[in-house]
């Protein structure tokens, strides 16, 4: 645990037990008071049956805590109102004080007993961190890459059988369990503090209700909504002046596209809703037409960029024209789908030998070349 986590988790502790102690305030007084007042009682009025000497406030305090618990050390008093004293400190601290304390003790050291309460006392602590609301498929996601680039992320989920919360749970992801359209989930998270806020439930209105919400909370928080509908996403955008809003449609589609093709294509996305571009891994063949060729050569053919170069253990973010490709290297590449099928059809080809004619020999046809050599998966 570093300083940080150190810092929050004592911040969220001492939070967390002035909950505690608002919660179980009357218990807690009339302890207090039964303490105080039984021990300033003995310690005034009490003589000992057999000696006559009284007793000190140490005595006195002692003497009051074993007979709540229904124990004793002195002797019955011969003073009517000592004995009744002697009767109904045990009678109030074990109905009335008793259980206060022992559920305040068990709750204060037993953190899961409230785990929702835990959970706001650590959400208090956050500033600058990531909400995320909707906890499914698209939100548990969104929160485990955002928690791997390092960022706070705290979630909020409506639905308490949701089969990702234990995961997020090992992933030390604040989870808060409500609706993240009203007011008080919000204010729990901390949105009047974090840096942005992901609406990613699986209702639009729903998702643009957290937005204005949150706006209310903190007009300067960045706003990312998820929408089905492009076209209201794009509204939405210019009309609320909302940061980002995704629509799932617009995003997946390029996505289905590529999968159509039958090429295993990593990620894919359009460039101002005209351009699909395409990121995708490829091997180099032994004998293939990749063999031997320099970066630039492949960049200018093919019209992509090599974005990584991966040889055995080396990895090369910005390979260098003068790099030339032996067999086993993979390439990173951004590329048009086009593009992409060029290189699978320069993959399918062999380098000819030595001494024959310089013309390519084609191995297959260009769909099995992209099924056969585009993208190596690890």
């Amino acid at each position: 645990m570093n300083y940080a986590d150190l810092r929050r988790y004592i911040r969220a502790t001492w939070r967390d037990t002035r909950v505690l102690l608002r919660q179980f305030r009357v218990s807690l007084v009339a302890f207090v008071l039964l303490l105080g007042g039984g021990s300033t009682a003995l310690h005034a009025y009490y003589a000992h049956p057999e000696t006559g000497t009284g007793l000190g406030w140490a005595e006195s305090l002692h003497a009051v805590f074993k007979l709540i618990f229904l124990e004793t050390i002195l002797p019955l008093p011969q003073a009517p109102g000592l004995q009744l004293l002697f009767f109904l400190i045990p009678l109030v601290g074990l109905s009335v004080v008793a259980d206060g304390v022992l559920r305040f003790g068990v709750a204060l050291f037993n953190r899961r007993e409230h785990k929702e309460a835990w959970q706001v006392a650590i959400a208090s602590t956050y500033s600058n961190h990531i909400v995320v609301c909707g906890l499914g498929r698209i939100g548990y996601r969104v929160a485990k890459e955002l928690t791997r680039r390092g960022e706070q992320v705290i979630g909020i989920e409506s639905n308490e059988e949701d089969p990702f919360l234990d995961e997020l749970e090992q992933m030390d992801v604040t989870v808060l369990l409500g609706d993240a359209r009203q007011e008080e989930m919000l204010e729990k998270a901390c949105v009047g503090k974090a840096s942005a806020i992901v609406a990613c439930t699986a209702d639009d209105l729903a998702n643009l209700a957290i937005a204005l919400e949150a706006r209310e909370f903190n007009p300067d928080i960045k706003v990312v909504l998820r929408m089905f509908d492009a076209d209201l996403a794009s509204r939405v955008q210019k009309g609320f002046q909302i940061h980002t809003a995704f629509s799932t449609t617009a995003l997946a589609a390029p996505s289905f596209a590529a999968a159509a093709t039958r090429a295993p294509i990593d990620h894919s996305f359009y460039v101002d809703e005209t351009q699909e571009m395409m990121v995708a891994m490829t091997t180099v063949e032994p004998s293939s037409a990749l063999e031997g060729c320099g970066i630039p050569e492949i960049e200018g053919q093919l019209d992509l960029s090599v974005i990584l170069h991966r040889r055995q253990d080396a990895l090369d973010r910005a390979p260098p024209p003068s790099l030339t490709l032996q067999a086993g290297d993979r390439l990173v590449v951004l590329a048009s789908v086009d593009a992409l099928a060029r290189l699978g059809e320069m993959c399918s080809r062999v380098r000819m030998p030595s001494g024959k004619s310089g013309e390519s020999r084609d191995r297959g046809s260009r769909l099995t070349g992209l099924l056969s050599s585009i993208l190596r998966r690890d």
